[in-house]
């Protein structure tokens, strides 16, 4: 169901954005290698528990953890796990919180020490594209318009952009309508309206764009092993704006 925020359920969404941007901050700030994925979702755990949040995703559908860390070529929905972090990693985190009962979601990819120019391009085109589409948002734009700018940004990258997982309304929910894809044809799609707030999350790969998911029913994986790369934000379309909540920090 597609819903409209008052101003008051902007700020409770604007304050749960924070708390997930503090999350996004402190685990790029302090992963290193030896680190495993569950000391990331224990950063995570430390600052939910002390900032009068509750988190989106433990527990939904069962999800056994307070983030979703996806290494290397782990596209999205990573299980944090006994995986030791090493030189060289990509790691994407992927993390959502709820606030007096209005949700905040974003994700941010980051490099362990030194990568590749390669897989530099590869963080920078998808953080790039997802900038680019949130200056697109707006009162009467239309989703495809949206999904096309993101899309045309990986094709000229030559960059896979992942099409069967896309972006999503939220607010009360965690996943709410509409749904947000990352392609799309101009002028075309769902309208945006002031009072909506939605989750745009390119993810796009080093390779092709296809995709499976592990035998956990959760991880999504590139076909190829190559690597990926995923960004998010959470917008809200308010009276008096458009609004990033989940901002990043650095």
């Amino acid at each position: 169901m597609i819903t409209y925020k008052s101003t008051e359920d902007f700020e409770k969404m604007r304050k749960a954005g924070k708390v997930v941007s503090n999350i996004h901050y402190e685990i790029f700030d302090k992963t290193k290698s030896g680190m495993t994925l569950l000391d990331l979702d224990l950063i995570a755990k430390e600052i939910i528990e002390k900032s009068n949040v509750t988190p989106s995703f433990l527990g939904y559908h069962d999800f056994p953890a307070h983030i979703c860390a996806s290494p290397n070529d782990v596209i999205v929905h990573g299980i944090p796990n006994e995986y030791v972090i090493s030189e060289g990693d990509i790691i994407s985190v992927d993390v959502g919180v709820i606030f007096q009962g209005y949700h905040a979601d974003a994700a941010f990819s980051f490099g362990v020490g030194e990568i590749t120019e390669e897989e530099k391009n590869l963080l920078s085109k998808t953080k790039y594209a997802l900038h680019e589409a949130i200056k697109l948002v707006k009162d009467g734009q239309k989703l495809g318009t949206i999904g096309n700018k993101i899309d045309k940004i990986a094709k000229k990258s030559n960059l896979g952009n992942v099409k069967n997982y896309v972006g999503h309304g939220i607010g009360q929910e965690m996943h709410e309508e509409p749904q947000v894809p990352h392609y799309g044809k101009k002028n075309t799609g769902f309208e945006l309206k002031t009072g909506m707030a939605i989750c745009i999350e390119p993810m796009f790969n080093l390779g092709t764009e296809d995709n499976y998911v592990d035998d956990d029913g959760w991880t999504v994986k590139t076909i190829d092993g190559k690597k990926s790369a995923h960004w998010e934000h959470t917008i809200g379309l308010t009276q008096e704006g458009i609004h990033v909540f989940t901002e990043n920090l650095f």
